[in-house]
């Protein structure tokens, strides 16, 4: 009876972030951004929201096309999110989000090398999103490939697909040497884990830009795991976050340009 009770509170609740929304704007109303933590709980809203099939499908509708067409999205997007090219992980879907809310980047096993680095600047600085998600998900194919590499149980992949995902590579290393105890697949959990913490620590290593607004407060870099099989996000510790930039900056091979050279 408890469980029901808690379950139908729950609905509720819900019900009145549909009623209610945190943050929105108009045809031809210029929004305010977020702070960075109003943005994460923004999607964290939209995915319970989701989860519980109480979505608002807000932002999908003609008047929003409008916008999309006469608008920068600069002015509305709150958030930057990289995650996998996997179909399973359908990014403004499951935040319940629309049109010109999300600058999404997707590349298989969600690794951050030049051209995701690249993007992901573009997004904090310039589309001006107050926070970026890196998101990992179960029974992620890239890094259940890179594991069976590492036991030594790999077979043939054609030839761009290794330098793809060889970022993954020391995630699942990371992985294997903090459980020793887990065995073959069951590697794989923990190495999707360490894949996101990997993630962040490569956007950090090649990105003063990122470094020098996670440090100012302007922007937030958060990790989180989005379960294929529920639709449920499970959001990583902030507090890791800020230990890999702290590390990141004592590294002397971390980049410190950063603006590229004009040409």
């Amino acid at each position: 009876m408890k469980k029901k009770f808690k379950l139908f509170a729950t609905a509720i609740s819900l019900l009145a972030l549909t009623a209610s929304p945190v943050f929105a704007s108009g045809h031809g109303e210029k929004a305010k951004k977020p702070s960075p933590d109003v943005a994460i709980q923004m999607l964290k809203d939209g995915n319970q929201r989701f989860v519980f099939g109480l979505p608002k499908h807000q932002h999908a509708d003609a008047a929003r096309l409008a916008q999309a067409g006469s608008e920068n999205q600069g002015d509305h997007a709150y958030a930057t999110v990289i995650t996998c090219s996997d179909s399973r992980v359908p990014v403004e879907i499951l935040f319940d989000a629309g049109i010109m809310d999300i600058f999404v980047i997707r590349v298989a096993g969600n690794v951050v090398d030049v051209d995701e680095a690249g993007s992901i600047e573009y997004g904090l600085a310039h589309v001006n999103t107050p926070v970026l998600v890196v998101l990992g998900h179960t029974q992620c194919g890239a890094v259940t490939a890179v594991t069976a590499v590492v036991q030594g149980h790999g077979h043939p992949l054609e030839r761009n697909i290794p330098p793809l995902v060889d970022n993954i590579i020391p995630a699942v290393k990371k992985a294997i040497a903090a459980h020793p105890e887990a065995k073959g697949n069951d590697v794989i959990p923990y190495g999707i884990e360490e894949n996101v913490w990997q993630g962040i620590e490569d956007l950090f290593m090649s990105s003063p830009s990122t470094r020098d607004m996670v440090k100012s407060g302007k922007a937030k870099v958060v990790g989180a795991i989005y379960d294929v099989g529920t639709g449920k996000i499970n959001w990583l510790p902030e507090a890791k976050t800020t230990n890999i930039l702290t590390e990141v900056e004592k590294n002397p091979a971390r980049a410190m340009n950063a603006m590229a050279e004009a040409h």
